[in-house]
């Protein structure tokens, strides 16, 4: 017996929501599974829509607003009296923009003609051609569909036996729904979410301490881009401790106690305490109660599903993309795979190069990256130029009053092929597209350096950077 579907993806995240669409565009009968709910209402978009990436940018958003209404209007001759916190109205907006979203999706759905389930998908077994699925929700409901396509996403890992309660230990999750400023706000880890969400309270008024085991932060970063942000984000007022052993983290009744000690002083246990503890390790697959068993899907020693280049599973016709097999777990890099899984099933060539994924980090300056870093093009043995060049230089840059930080970008000595283009400054998240779209084509920096830039703009420093590879900078 023909199976109902030709395609069920487990997830509506950033991944899942689009391999869906890009199945129905194919002409594949498709259908998407999710149980992410939200006030009792469906909430596609994974972690990425609800507690991550669009939620936490609407606090960066507003937070930056706030402090730069006082900190900042007032050099452009804007004067504007008592500045107020209105927690309740930031977090109520932060929650609207994150309904528009889901909204977004489910209306998608609706024009590409996709089923979509609000409920918890368990692999049942294998029925016929396909593959069985048992839907857990108000009612109990089957399916069966010829590919899988698993896109269940991660979940933040806790801190050894102290799990997150949301209230006092955090996770992402409670990190974006504080009701009031915590006074004093530890931060375990200093990757992506750690300097993004200690950023926003930060700005709000806590004083922030982030606590990070490795000796610098940003470890995938190039050393200069992540040397410039740590200073940058220290002046702002952020304690970022580096190299720092955390022994213990103990709940009290007033709050939480960190036992740490510094890499200066290894034998010396020091304690502070603190109102709320952000606890941002990284994240681990979410693949509980998926019924991986019950067909044999291997994962490995960390709990990832393995599959190949093409996101193919061990078992036949079962994919996984996104933050639940290998690779970098970045909302882009799943909606990617899902594209790329989607042509595969129809029967077309579909490749993602994960050296060409863009990263960001929305901080004050933004951090943005592509390609390889100056540390491992050396350690590789690669004959690199380096060229660069500072947003103090840019006229555009200088009528916002964001001077900090600067472009810089590598290139192979001998053909003048770019090989990673790094950012720090303002807006650098929209600035990052043109370079991962040079390497794509295999641009040399030449080959930027020769392409006209509107005047001004803050792109003018991609192109002055890709000149100074030759010495070439018309503005520095």
């Amino acid at each position: 017996m023909k199976p109902e579907y030709d395609v069920a993806v487990i997830g509506a995240g950033p991944g899942g929501y689009i391999a869906a669409i890009r199945c129905a565009q194919l002409g594949l009968k498709t259908i998407c599974i999710d149980d992410w709910k939200t006030d009792g209402k469906p909430a596609p978009g994974g972690t990425c829509t609800n507690v991550g990436c669009i939620p936490s940018k609407a606090m960066l958003e507003a937070s930056a607003k706030y402090e730069e209404t006082m900190t900042v209007f007032p050099s452009f001759g804007i004067q504007v009296g008592e500045v107020n916190l209105d927690m309740p109205q930031m977090q109520m907006r932060r929650a609207a923009v994150v309904r528009q979203t889901n909204e977004g999706i489910l209306w998608l759905f609706r024009k590409n003609r996709i089923a979509f389930l609000s409920g918890r998908a368990m692999i049942d077994g294998r029925e016929g051609m396909g593959y069985r699925l048992v839907i857990q929700s108000d009612t109990a409901q089957q399916l069966t569909a010829t590919h899988l396509i698993i896109a269940t996403g991660s979940k933040p890992r806790a801190w050894q036996d102290l799990p997150f309660d949301e209230e006092v230990i955090l996770s992402n999750t409670g990190a974006l729904a504080l009701k009031e400023v915590p006074r004093k706000l530890a931060v375990i880890g200093a990757g992506v979410v750690g300097l993004e969400l200690g950023s926003v309270w930060r700005r709000l008024g806590a004083e922030v301490t982030l606590f990070e085991s490795m000796p610098a932060i940003l470890m995938g970063a190039d050393r200069e881009i992540a040397l410039e942000v740590q200073k940058q984000l220290t002046r702002q007022g952020l304690n970022l401790l580096t190299g720092v052993s955390v022994q213990a983290i103990h709940k009290t009744e007033d709050g939480i106690d960190i036992q740490y000690s510094m890499p200066s002083t290894p034998g010396l246990l020091q304690e502070a305490s603190f109102d709320r503890v952000l606890v941002s390790i990284g994240r681990v697959p979410n693949t509980e109660r998926l019924g991986m068993d019950v067909i044999g899907l291997a994962v490995d020693e960390r709990g990832f599903i393995k599959v190949d280049e093409q996101c193919r599973t061990n078992v036949a016709n079962v994919w996984a993309i996104g933050d639940v097999v290998r690779g970098p777990m970045l909302a882009h890099k799943a909606s990617e795979e899902g594209v790329a899984v989607a042509e595969r099933i129809a029967g077309k060539f579909a490749r993602v190069d994960f050296n060409l994924i863009p990263w960001v980090v929305y901080t004050h300056p933004e951090i943005a990256w592509v390609g390889q870093t100056e540390e491992v093009l050396k350690a590789d043995g690669r004959e690199i130029k380096v060229g660069k060049f500072p947003f103090m230089a840019n006229g555009r840059a200088r009528t916002m009053g964001s001077t900090e930080g600067f472009v810089k970008t590598i290139a192979d000595v001998h053909t003048g092929e770019v090989l990673g283009i790094h950012m720090i400054g303002a807006n650098v998240s929209e600035l990052i597209a043109e370079a991962a779209m040079a390497m794509a084509f295999r641009a040399s920096a030449e080959d930027i350096a020769c392409i006209c830039h509107a005047h001004p703009t803050l792109s003018e420093a991609v192109r002055e950077s890709a000149l100074n590879v030759q010495s070439r900078a018309l503005n520095l």
